[in-house]
């Protein structure tokens, strides 16, 4: 895994232009499984009610399923909720957002390259 992202960099490094169309294929069972096991247990269910744990019962399936739907280009996110509210503290609008357990492990995933 290093070694293919060590190549991408220099490639980004090397033509700074250049465009990466997927790095899809860089997210494999191995990497959202430990990514899934550093997402903190006790944040809100996703927008389809699902927590962690329930997303844990089963886990290889689950990933399975979201590697060859992400390696296929077929995986179409949850569209997220949002939730704008004026904070007390700040003068600025803020927001929350709820997201399912595939778009957090993506996300998580995608935050380490």
């Amino acid at each position: 895994m290093e070694t293919k992202l060590l190549r991408i960099a220099e490639f980004a490094k090397s033509d700074p232009k250049m465009k990466f169309t997927s790095l899809a294929h860089l997210l494999n069972e191995q990497s959202l499984i430990q990514c899934h096991h550093e997402l903190p247990n006790k944040k809100a269910t996703g927008v389809n009610g699902t927590t962690k744990e329930q997303y844990s019962e089963n886990l290889k399936e689950n990933i399975e399923d979201l590697v060859n739907r992400l390696k296929s280009k077929s995986y179409r996110p949850v569209p997220v909720r949002r939730i704008i509210f004026q904070s007390s503290i700040q003068t600025k609008k803020d927001h929350w957002e709820y997201q399912n357990m595939k778009i957090k492990l993506y996300k998580k995933a995608l935050q380490r390259y």
